[in-house]
């Protein structure tokens, strides 16, 4: 997809991705760091190979499978692979030659194949490993210290095994009730809600914002716990003119609306199908424009983590701090 895309020099891999394959990224000589997200379960043939640019790299735990050559003649100095992976291709992490520390936390010594299917143990071929120290879990030191090529790293030190942290949690509201749910199963949610509609002050009117700022992580025995996520809910008149107060209830036809933030990029969530989203800065600057689709509108940004939002709706404005 990307191969030989020379001066390309970072990218961001969304969580939706759960394979990286054959060359995506092969020669991209000018990428210097790469993230890859918690879902990716395998890494192509040449996928990162010849990057030459790339000085580390970090393999999470939800990937089973690294291709042939996927991080050949690069400049990787550090290597972490995660947990997960159980078969290593040959020549993965071939001709690394500036190769410092690996890590490998696989308690099983993966497996090493070839493209005819045949067993071999040329993964780091021509990385210089007995000048290299390589990590395992203390529990599988004697394993590794038994097989090919890993027994051939310069020492093998033993690591405790990392404490998971629980995914963070997602918002959703329906029938008038918030819902947390989360891809680590078994998790509790601790959660604050605040209601910023003005509750003391002078004057004779009051308007009233009817937001509620939410703030919710997960957390479950033996894993740390998520990064926090926030959201706000607020209801958007669809028809003002019932609105009012008799007996002491308030009737009000409204829609409720959810507003997430990330990045610079604001997801509106719940508001009419072609309805205009505007955001602002505090400068009253538009800073991004958006027509909702299927009841969601997602607006690009330059706004940065920590400054504040004015998203318009219709004709109403809800400030949201923006993650």
């Amino acid at each position: 997809m990307f191969s030989g895309c020379s001066a390309l020099k970072s990218v961001s891999i969304p969580n939706s991705v759960t394979s990286i394959n054959y060359g995506a990224f092969s020669s991209c000589t000018g990428l210097t760091s790469i993230e890859i997200p918690s879902n990716v379960q395998r890494i192509g043939d040449y996928a990162f190979g010849w990057c030459s640019g790339l000085t580390s790299i970090n393999i999470p735990n939800s990937v089973e499978k690294i291709s042939l050559s996927a991080f050949q003649y690069c400049n990787l100095s550090y290597i972490k692979i995660g947990s997960g992976v159980t078969a290593i291709g040959s020549k993965a992490f071939g001709n690394n030659q500036e190769l410092v520390e690996v890590y490998c936390l696989a308690e099983q010594v993966p497996d090493m194949w070839n493209m005819w299917g045949s067993y071999v143990t040329d993964i780091f071929d021509g990385s210089h490993i007995e000048d290299v120290i390589l990590h395992v879990p203390a529990a599988s030191i004697n394993l590794y210290k038994a097989a090919e090529p890993w027994k051939s790293f310069k020492s093998i030190v033993g690591v405790e095994p990392e404490t998971p942290k629980c995914e963070p949690p997602t918002i959703s509201y329906s029938n008038g009730k918030l819902i947390f749910g989360c891809a680590t199963e078994g998790v509790e949610y601790v959660y604050e809600i605040t209601d910023s509609d003005i509750t003391t002050g002078y004057g004779s009117e009051v308007q009233l914002s009817v937001t509620y700022n939410i703030s919710v992580y997960s957390m479950k025995s033996g894993y740390d716990n998520s990064d926090i996520v926030t959201a706000s809910l607020c209801w958007i008149d669809t028809e003002p003119k019932t609105e009012g107060i008799e007996n002491s209830v308030v009737e009000m036809k409204a829609n409720a609306v959810l507003i997430q933030s990330n990045c610079g990029t604001i997801v509106v969530r719940g508001i009419d199908h072609g309805t205009t989203v505007n955001v602002y800065n505090t400068s009253g600057m538009v800073v991004g424009t958006s027509t909702s689709h299927n009841g969601i509108a997602t607006i690009n940004t330059n706004l940065q983590p920590g400054s504040v939002a004015i998203v318009k709706i219709g004709n109403k404005s809800f400030k949201t701090i923006v993650n």
